[in-house]
């Protein structure tokens, strides 16, 4: 399982780097293997101001529905258009063309309330 150690996740299965105020989500390798084929990712909430746990999307895949969390507090400042006709990247390339969307933080303490990788692959087991 594909655990970066320069990431940091959520028990919901996120993963997040940061660079700068911005937060840039996806969703773990370890979800989208328990997925399975993923047919499509919903984000409508783009240009929104949501808070920490709140729901900002869903993936769906063949089998079920998934919704996806808010990692951290803040604005929504990009959804990743190049999933709308290619879900399955995020089977392909959770970590990098997988990624979902951008996030301008509100409050970057949220930080510390993230899990570490290996703090991540305690939760997995």
């Amino acid at each position: 399982m594909n655990i970066p150690a320069e990431l940091k996740y959520t028990k919901d299965h996120e993963w997040i780097r940061i660079e700068g105020n911005i937060a840039i989500v996806g969703i773990t390798d370890f979800a989208q293997s328990e997925l399975g084929d993923i047919v499509y990712v919903e984000v409508e909430t783009e240009d929104e101001e949501l808070d920490a746990e709140e729901i900002f999307g869903s993936v769906e895949a063949v089998k079920t529905v998934s919704d996806l969390f808010m990692p951290l507090s803040g604005k929504i400042i990009e959804f990743n258009t190049a999933l709308e006709s290619n879900p399955e990247a995020v089977n392909k390339d959770a970590y990098g063309e997988g990624w979902m969307i951008k996030i301008e933080m509100s409050d970057e303490s949220q930080i510390e309330n993230l899990l570490t990788a290996e703090g991540y692959q305690a939760l997995i087991g």
